[in-house]
């Protein structure tokens, strides 16, 4: 699913919001959401799962190109865990597609 269409899927589940008000508050949303991470905080949704920052150490790369070796420098980058109700209901929605 894109941001567009989940702009969409809420906008038409939600029939007495604007369509622009509910794109408004789904980027505004996504936007605090990146600058908490850019700013190293940790991201709770219960229910949901949590965002953090994992720190990836420096490491010796390789050039496809060319098979020389590069020195990659240390970066974060973004981690989601999903929560345990999320686990959950993918793997009940998925066991039963599987049944049928």
């Amino acid at each position: 699913m894109t941001k567009s269409e989940l702009i969409e899927v809420v906008a038409n589940g939600q029939q007495h919001l604007a369509f622009k008000d509910v794109e408004l508050a789904v980027k505004t949303l996504l936007e605090h959401m990146s600058e908490a991470l850019s700013s190293g905080e940790r991201i709770e949704i219960r229910g949901f799962g949590s965002f953090s920052l994992h720190h990836r150490p420096p490491r010796i790369g390789r050039n496809p190109k060319t098979g020389e070796s590069v020195a990659l420098p240390g970066k974060y980058v973004p981690h989601f865990k999903p929560g345990k109700e999320l686990r959950e209901r993918v793997n009940e929605v998925f066991l039963e597609s599987l049944a049928k």
